[in-house]
């Protein structure tokens, strides 16, 4: 039996092909961490965009009762003033 060195290039390929694997599951590490992330921030763009549709129906009511409030008090002065006419 034959005994190998370090520089045989068959050592060399599996030392190469050993050192490829574990970067490559580091890689793959990494690809599983930013999937990851990735639903999270989808999921938070969900609930600001929830947020946000639910502030602007919000907005449109505060607008309708602020014009009807405008229109309810112009109406009264109107009338008070017609009566001291």
């Amino acid at each position: 039996m034959e005994h190998q060195r370090a520089s045989d290039p068959v050592i060399q390929t599996a030392r190469e092909l050993a050192t490829h694997s574990a970067d490559i599951k580091h890689l793959q590490n990494d690809m599983d961490k930013m999937i990851k992330d990735m639903d999270e921030i989808k999921e938070a763009i969900k609930e600001i965009s929830k947020t946000l549709s639910e502030a602007k129906g919000g907005w449109r009511m505060f607008m309708i009762f602020g014009g009807i409030g405008a229109v309810i008090g112009a109406s009264m002065s109107w009338i008070i003033d017609l009566a001291r006419n």
